[in-house]
């Protein structure tokens, strides 16, 4: 009986031991994955690698927060951030923030420990046009630490370039091609949809740096009108965004050209005939396109497009070179050459509004 009690007590023993070593990993455990409860907020506007921002910090009571930042195709300009193992705390559920950024930012917690902040931007929230991260607290500013996101002013564009002559004015950019249509596709693959968008953004940027209005009739590769549209519909979609944008004033359009033969250079602008406004876009575009872009010139041309024929202010297509000539085809792929006809375009625009 002796014995069995014994061994029944060394067993109690073993079991203690064994619970005494895994108790201390779980309460390591515990306080790994204690709650991040939200402390300190303060938005501001600064510069961040020479580009305007607004900076939004959201501080918390502990470090090594877990986070995802998403976007929505349907919620273009909403910027969603959701932080595991975490609650609201102090904080407020919403901020107004400076609308030249951003509307508001909105904090919820959607389920037990799940925190989400959702951010309703001004732009369309892109690649480029936010930058998230965290930073250790600071006690000499008195800060804790705390989650950094930076939403630019222009949309994804690092341009600070400036014009005169448009402030106050709305103007309607169309990117040409895009979603299932890719335009014209150069000897490497570049795309002319894609050059279109990037050419265009950066137009937009410039445009509302110098207090231009901007409408675009897509910021994404996307079909305007949606899928399976006919050729018409697509078109008619893109005159609508400047038909049914209240006081626009004028509508540019994007494209590049293209031809079987790869020897084909050169840009060129287009207005519809009898537009005598058409016609004075379409030269100012094609003057600072050659000064800029240093391509042969192969004029001012009317046609019968159908997105500068059926809008009802003055509009102009620009061929900004061949994407079928190798040559050409490098150049329209390189962001400083993208940026300098952008330029150019946007001294136009400064030009034809300021009669010069």
């Amino acid at each position: 009986m002796f014995s069995k009690i014994c061994r029944g007590a060394a067993m109690l023993l073993m079991l203690l031991a064994c619970a005494a070593a895994i108790l201390p990993q779980n309460g390591e455990a515990a306080r790994r994955e204690a709650v991040h409860r939200l402390n300190y907020f303060q938005s501001y506007e600064t510069e961040v690698d020479g580009r305007q921002a607004l900076r939004i910090e959201v501080g918390m009571d502990r470090d090594n927060v877990t986070y995802d930042v998403t976007t929505r195709p349907y919620l273009e300009k909403q910027l969603i951030i959701d932080l595991s193992n975490t609650e609201p705390g102090k904080l407020k559920p919403d901020y107004t923030l400076l609308a030249k950024y951003a509307k508001h930012l909105h904090i919820r917690e959607l389920e037990a420990r799940h925190t989400q902040i959702r951010i309703d931007c001004k732009n369309p929230v892109v690649d480029g046009s936010y930058a998230v991260h965290a930073e250790p607290a600071d006690r000499t500013a008195k800060k804790p630490y705390r989650l950094v996101i930076d939403i630019f002013a222009t949309g994804g564009t690092a341009s600070s370039s400036r014009v005169a002559g448009v402030s106050g004015h709305s103007v309607v950019i169309d990117p040409g091609h895009g979603g299932s249509d890719t335009g014209a596709v150069g000897p490497t693959g570049v795309t002319e949809a894609s050059v279109t968008l990037a050419v265009s953004k950066d137009l937009q940027s410039i445009l509302e740096n110098s207090g231009a209005r901007v409408t675009m009739t897509r910021n994404k590769d996307v079909d305007v009108y949606g899928p399976n549209a006919s050729d018409r519909q697509e078109l008619q979609a893109r005159v609508n965004v400047g038909e049914y944008t209240p006081g626009a004033e004028l509508f540019v359009s994007i494209h590049c050209n293209a031809f079987s033969n790869p020897a084909s250079h050169g840009m060129e602008t287009y207005y519809y005939a009898g537009s005598p406004r058409g016609e004075r876009i379409a030269t100012l575009v094609n003057e600072e396109l050659e000064k800029a872009g240093g391509l042969f010139n192969r004029g001012v041309k009317t046609a019968n497009f159908y997105v500068i024929k059926h809008s009802s202010m003055p509009a102009t297509l620009a061929e900004l070179a061949f994407i079928t000539n190798a040559h050409e085809e490098q150049l329209l792929s390189n962001a400083q050459y993208q940026m300098k006809l952008a330029e150019a375009i946007a001294r136009a625009i400064g030009r034809y509004f300021s009669g010069n």
